[in-house]
């Protein structure tokens, strides 16, 4: 018997191993984690195949080291999927293995136990709790635990008696409590009766009845619906049927931020067992979310983008909510499209997938022009709520105040006073972007990349957001030495104490990734919103995705302008997505919503057309762009990204790439460049990119094997770090 092992390494292919040569009480089978030697040293590896014969000389092959799970991690059809990314995305397929499991797992660690570490009596602790009355603190504890026959959990003892590890020891070194495991309690165990929720408007019925009818195999579906207009009911409805059944369901989301409260909703309407994946959670919280999954004792798994390769043995759908967003896309390491993913899990699983946005990339929308994905629309927002009213405002020659025109500013005082709320819209952190010397010029730059350094004055810091450099602010000019040192330009941090001198009277809370780093804090900030308790709002794009403040109805988005003219192909897009986005945050109870966009730039055609067409009609006229110019989605594209400590080494590196490109180029194969990357220095390395493009997928796929075959036998490759992304999404 032959075993086909993944190697945990930036390795192509697999590695034959002969079995383990001690004996072991289990049997190894595909899916199970192992030790293996590799060259000189030990690796950790996951057995993907058994095999009969080898190509490999008898006398070559080495025995598995040691087998590290009593049972299989990941089932066939795991491993099928996460094998089938990596030969798509071009990634080792180790890696690719490894990265899908929680992260303690990565490492030669057994699973974790079942359930939570907690502390019970033992039997003379029962009998002899008499004897504490000298101890009052571990008597306590022990009266607390004799009223559970199984025990409790750690967690839950520090919540109801706070830190009382010494009385816990105390009691074990005296025999009186002993370590043990806790059933985790299942999430609806105790909780208020159910909400009913709001009924389906015609549009909605349609789309639950149409996904409904495809429940049993595969379909793919986008739910294009405007802002507001009950995507998360159509959802909700549709686990309700899937979750009866006794299958399990997958629903994606782009950010964290949207799990807490997505998760609330879900429980309030659902009966059945929820369990939530994101990196908030710690590493154990996240692996025991993952086992309970893998078991099939969850009946629904929320999570973010490393979700889609959760094991569900009875999956029956997916779910994928915004799914235009970048955050699907893995931009290190194992670069893979959780949302495409999501399509081809469905594909293998036989179960419908619905990619749900108001604000569809696209991409999904040509794949629903071309008839791959059946298009359900929700027209009109739920609840008889009505479109906000989109209004642009020329800035130029305007008087500004904080960054806001004289009719912004009357707009927000008139809604204010009508106790409605306002949400300002600035998608720049820190105080300012720059801090110059009034006297000489002097910029603060970062020394390690081609950008300037954000002010944070609350901090007295000057902070590089692309390569993390932190310097305090310096007391005078390092080049003249004078004492004019000036900020320039506004983030959220200047435009909110500007804000307080403006409305002095008035509750004001800025969210953005600064404000929220505490735990809890997002989600506190944002539940305060939905309540109306925050009048004036003031934040990032974390205030743009899929939030409902019902009490917003006007909406101020403030700088856009640096985003209508980028140099990456797909910048309109983002920019009309994100308009439309922020926009939607207006307006969505009872109460009319206007949104006003501050530009110098009022005739833009993106801005017209949004503003007087809106998204469909520009993704109709973008589309027509990208076919004429012959990019994505009517071609195919790879990137190769290499950087390097010495400046010349990395553009050297991949002009020797692209001769060997052109070297096995196949028909209708375009090399292009290679070309310094937009930001040539980042982080101290000198990076540059090299793109390729097919008009068509299957002679690309071929293309790339054999040219990374010949990339990875260069000479003095490894002097250079780089990479491979299929269907890049940013040339950064």
């Amino acid at each position: 018997m032959i075993f086909r092992v993944a190697v945990d390494a930036p390795l192509p292919g697999l590695f034959d191993y002969l079995p383990v040569a001690s004996r072991t009480a289990y049997t190894p089978a595909p899916g199970m984690r192992v030790l293996v030697p590799l060259g000189r040293s030990q690796r950790m590896g996951m057995i993907v195949e058994l095999a009969g014969r080898t190509d490999q000389a008898p006398d070559r092959l080495k025995p598995i080291d040691s087998l590290l799970d009593q049972t299989p991690l990941l089932s066939p059809s795991d491993l099928e999927l996460i094998l089938w990314a990596a030969r798509y995305y071009k990634h080792p397929p180790g890696e690719a293995l490894f990265s899908a499991l929680p992260v303690r797992l990565r490492r030669p660690s057994p699973p974790l136990e079942d359930g939570e570490p907690g502390w019970r009596l033992t039997p003379e602790g029962r009998r002899g709790i008499a004897c504490l009355t000298r101890a009052p603190k571990q008597a306590l504890v022990a009266r607390l635990l004799l009223d559970s026959s199984i025990g409790l959990s750690t967690s839950e003892l520090r919540l109801r008696l706070g830190d009382c590890r010494g009385a816990l020891g105390a009691l074990a070194t005296r025999g009186l409590a002993e370590p043990c495991r806790i059933a985790s309690a299942t999430p609806q165990s105790a909780r208020a009766p159910f909400k009913s929720g709001p009924g389906l408007n015609d549009d909605q019925r349609h789309a639950v009845d149409s996904v409904r009818e495809a429940l049993g195999g595969f379909r793919a579906f986008l739910l294009d619906g405007v802002t507001g207009s009950g995507k998360t009911e159509v959802y909700i409805q549709l686990l309700r049927t899937l979750l009866a059944s006794g299958r399990q369901a997958l629903l994606l989301v782009p950010e964290i931020g949207l799990t807490p409260q997505l998760q609330r909703r879900l429980a309030d309407r659902l009966d059945f067992p929820t369990v939530a994946l994101h990196s908030a959670l710690s590493a154990g919280d996240r692996e025991r979310a993952w086992r309970c999954a893998a078991a099939g004792d969850a009946a629904l798994v929320l999570g973010t983008r490393s979700a889609v390769f959760v094991p569900l043995p009875r999956l029956g759908l997916i779910l994928v909510d915004e799914e235009h967003d970048l955050s699907f896309k893995q931009q290190d390491g194992f670069r893979y499209s959780a949302r495409d993913l999501a399509v081809r899990r469905a594909q293998q699983a036989g179960c419908p997938v619905v990619l749900g946005s108001a604000t569809p990339a696209l991409e999904t929308l040509h794949n629903a022009r071309m008839g791959r994905y059946r298009r359900l629309e929700l027209p009109v927002r739920a609840g008889g709520a009505l479109p906000p009213e989109l209004l642009t405002l020329d800035i130029r020659a305007q008087p500004l105040r904080a960054g806001l025109s004289p009719v912004l500013l009357r707009m927000m005082r008139e809604q204010l006073a009508n106790a409605n709320q306002v949400l300002l819209f600035l998608n720049r952190r820190g105080f300012a972007p720059v801090l110059t010397c009034h006297l000489c010029g002097w910029v603060g730059e970062c020394p390690h990349c081609d950008a300037r350094l954000t002010l944070h004055l609350a901090a007295n810091r000057l902070w590089c957001h692309h390569c993390g450099l932190i310097r305090s602010v310096p007391g005078n000019c390092p080049e003249c030495k004078g004492s004019d040192l000036r900020p320039l330009g506004r983030g959220t941090e200047r435009l909110e104490a500007e804000l307080r001198q403006l409305f002095p009277d008035t509750r004001l809370v800025r969210i953005d990734r600064d404000s929220t780093r505490r735990k809890g804090e997002l989600e506190r900030l944002l539940e305060a919103a939905r309540r109306g308790e925050i009048p004036l709002l003031l934040g990032t794009q974390m205030l743009a995705k899929g939030h409902h403040f019902p009490g917003v109805t006007l909406v101020g988005i403030l700088d856009l302008d640096q985003g209508l003219y980028g140099a990456d192909f797909r910048a309109p897009e983002r920019m009309a997505q994100l308009v439309v986005q922020v926009a939607g945050r207006a307006g969505r109870a009872q109460r009319p919503g206007r949104v006003v966009l501050q530009t110098r730039h009022p005739d833009h055609p993106l801005l017209v057309t949004l503003q007087q067409q809106g998204y469909a009609t520009f993704a109709d006229a973008a589309l027509e762009e990208r076919r004429q110019a012959g990019l994505p989605p009517f071609s195919y594209q790879a990137l190769m990204r290499a950087d390097s400590s010495e400046q010349e080494t990395a553009k050297q590196f991949l002009h020797r790439a692209a001769h060997e490109a052109n070297a096995c180029a196949r028909k209708g194969v375009n090399i292009l460049g290679p070309i310094p990357a937009p930001m040539e220095v980042r982080a101290g390395r000198y990076r540059a990119h090299l793109l390729v493009q097919s008009n068509l997928r299957p002679p690309l796929t071929v293309f790339l094997d054999a040219w990374l075959t010949r990339v990875r036998a260069l000479r003095g490759v490894a002097r250079v770090r780089w990479s491979l992304d299929v269907d890049p999404q940013e040339m950064l």
